[in-house]
């Protein structure tokens, strides 16, 4: 979507606009086919943040399948998709097309840009339910978003994976579920945490794309899911949900179930009962990977020195560090440190590596230190061996 930018963005003011709602909107924010220009929608983001809503970011060349299945498993109630490449008679309707084909033909597709205006009566004819073309006001999409926010059926879709990510929903807010929902704890449930900015996200991404790399030929293995964790404004109520964008959808596909959650703090309050819903949804084959998920990777927030909740919700945890932290002292002085069965040194290119690593082996004890350069899947594979151990 695009927007007249006249003044500065902080001049956009932070007011919670979502209240009377069933829940805060879920908003998936796409950009299909090569336009690869993101800072208007980076705008419209934070916007949609600062008035309350949960946005999902997706990132920059997608497609319309993998905006369906982000937008399915994320169970948004609209997606905002931005067009620049004169290809939005032929991405919208094959986003529409998408959307039935994973199970959710219901979501709306709002989209806007750079929309001739003699088209959008033929988008509209397609299903597009509205457009935005060029110089639609901030206030004019926050507002259209929170319209397309309704009341949550408990039961949304036939689809296994659809149903799936409605019961995460529901489950998560506090609301009544369809019934009974089998739930079965997957063997592996990972915790990945770490300050702000360690990788943490990119990390995950390698992670999952190992994993899913040998599940294919290892069926065994299962299939494996990511339940992210960020933070929710104190102001608001609203959030950013990035770390799905750190994900190659376009090659995965279905492969992994990836859900993105706001919380505040550390209130991981109904993570166990995720879990183990996720853990319990119907074996199926999707993109050469098949059986029930086995494993589950949980993406904390940036974490702090005393932030160690999540120890108590999973069975192993990856504490990511970077270099320049500070010495050891600090190290020590930090509780977290205190969870890690794994530490994992990333951006182990940068300088002060070779610190990090001494001053973790010097408190590590038995546990394993592992170094890796995520953004180029360095050392991926080894700590992949050592979470599945």
């Amino acid at each position: 979507m695009a927007v007249s930018i006249q003044h500065a963005t902080t001049e956009f003011e932070k007011k919670d606009r979502c209240v009377g709602l069933d829940h805060r909107p879920r908003v998936l924010l796409g950009k299909m086919g090569l336009d690869g220009h993101d800072r208007g929608v980076k705008v419209i983001a934070r916007a949609l943040r600062d008035s309350g809503a949960h946005v999902i970011y997706s990132g920059l060349w997608q497609t319309p399948r993998s905006l369906a299945i982000s937008a399915r498993d994320e169970d948004c109630d609209v997606i905002a998709a931005s067009m620049m490449s004169n290809s939005h008679l032929v991405l919208g309707p094959k986003l529409l097309e998408a959307l039935k084909a994973v199970g959710r033909p219901d979501i709306p597709v709002y989209m806007g840009g750079i929309l001739p205006q003699e088209d959008v009566a033929t988008l509209k004819q397609l299903g597009v339910q509205q457009c935005f073309p060029t110089g639609t006001g901030l206030l004019d999409i926050a507002d259209a978003v929170v319209g397309a926010t309704k009341v949550r059926a408990p039961e949304v879709s036939k689809h296994a994976t659809a149903q799936l990510a409605r019961d995460v929903s529901l489950l998560h807010d506090g609301h009544k579920l369809r019934g009974a929902v089998k739930k079965r704890r997957p063997k592996r449930v990972i915790g990945v945490t770490g300050s702000p900015g360690a990788g943490k996200s990119t990390l995950v991404a390698q992670l999952v794309s190992e994993y899913i790399r040998r599940s294919r030929t290892d069926k065994a293995l299962g299939r494996v899911a990511v339940v992210a964790f960020d933070p929710m404004s104190p102001i608001t109520g609203g959030a950013l949900l990035g770390d799905r964008l750190r994900v190659d959808f376009n090659t995965l596909g279905e492969s992994v179930f990836y859900r993105s959650l706001a919380i505040s703090g550390e209130d991981y309050h109904a993570l166990d009962e995720i879990v183990e819903m996720i853990g319990g949804a119907d074996p199926v084959e999707v993109d050469g990977v098949s059986g029930p998920i086995e494993t589950v990777f949980i993406e904390t927030v940036g974490a702090g020195q005393n932030e160690t909740r999540i120890h108590k919700h999973v069975d192993k945890t990856a504490l990511v560090l970077v270099p320049g932290m500070g010495d050891a002292v600090q190290m020590d002085k930090a509780g977290i440190l205190e969870i890690a069965d794994v530490f994992v040194c990333n951006k182990a290119d940068h300088p002060g590596q070779n610190e990090l690593v001494r001053d973790l082996r010097e408190i590590s004890g038995r546990r394993p230190v592992v170094e890796t350069v995520a953004t180029r899947a360095r050392g991926v594979a080894e700590l992949l061996d050592l979470l599945l151990s």
